[in-house]
């Protein structure tokens, strides 16, 4: 997985503009975009390079970024204020509708253009979303060309036979719901959520003793914690045949470009299992 992420990440470095970020042009300056939203950053690294001035906090964070750190770290990050937006002027502002409504009223007070993005739960919300974005940085075509490479991935993985059930844990405890983009994803690559018979109606924690008492065939998880560690105990020693991988923390966060390696991930998994 190392060295699928690393590929990834100098796909991602390769088409952006050498310097880009640290010495913005002109036309960055004039019409500079500012991103408080992560998984706009992901789109926004291929979108419009050359005009992002700044992206979220949340994607220098490690473990909460969609974005290999390489390519995050080339652009300034802010916490989201109203204040440190302002002062960057932007052409246009790009953000969640978990805004704060105090932070909005600042910048429609302040004049600025704002492109509000919700969280899309199929994948063809959030291919929507990347025409709408697209559209908005001025860069249909590449809208169109990130639109395309998803197309491909999702008919590049097989009809599987029956589905593996399959909990998904977010991070801790916190494990992946129904009806959202990421069960979708399970969904196409043959895996059925756990989480369903188990009665989550969103995503949410699920106790130890739930897993123990109706175990699934497959458990994925971001990291080997001490949770996970126990978790593996019990089940061993109730004798259940359930399985265990990680799905990297940097693939459960967003749609957009993510949804390429997140399903070859996923049905990669797919094809072991079987």
């Amino acid at each position: 997985m190392r060295e699928r992420r690393g590929i990834y990440a100098a796909l991602l470095l390769a088409i952006l503009p050498a310097g880009c970020a640290a010495a913005p042009d002109a036309r960055a300056m004039r019409d500079g975009i500012v991103s408080t939203n992560p998984c706009a950053d992901a789109m926004l690294v291929e979108l419009a390079p050359g005009r992002l001035r700044a992206i979220s906090a949340y994607s220098h964070d490690p473990r909460a970024t969609s974005l290999p750190l390489a390519v995050a770290r080339r652009y300034p990050a802010t916490a989201g204020t109203a204040e440190e937006v302002i002062a960057l002027h932007p052409a246009l502002v790009v953000t969640s509708r978990f805004t704060p409504l105090a932070t909005q009223a600042a910048y429609a007070r302040a004049g600025l253009k704002v492109l509000v993005l919700d969280s899309p739960t199929t994948v063809a919300a959030s291919e929507a979303q990347i025409r709408v974005l697209a559209n908005a940085v001025d860069a249909p075509a590449r809208g169109r060309a990130m639109i395309a490479r998803i197309d491909a991935a999702l008919a590049a993985v097989p009809r599987a036979g029956p589905p593996v059930e399959t909990l998904l844990f977010l991070g801790g405890t916190l494990a992946n719901g129904p009806d959202t983009l990421l069960d979708a994803l399970m969904r196409r690559a043959g895996l059925s959520n756990a989480a369903r018979r188990y009665g989550l109606a969103y995503s949410a924690p699920v106790a130890l003793e739930t897993i123990a008492a109706a175990p699934p065939r497959l458990i994925l998880s971001p990291e080997r914690s001490r949770g996970a560690v126990l978790r593996d105990k019990v089940l061993a020693r109730m004798g259940a045949r359930t399985r265990e991988a990680v799905f990297p923390r940097a693939l459960v966060n967003c749609g957009g470009p993510t949804i390429v390696p997140a399903l070859e991930r996923l049905a990669a998994i797919r094809r072991r299992i079987a």
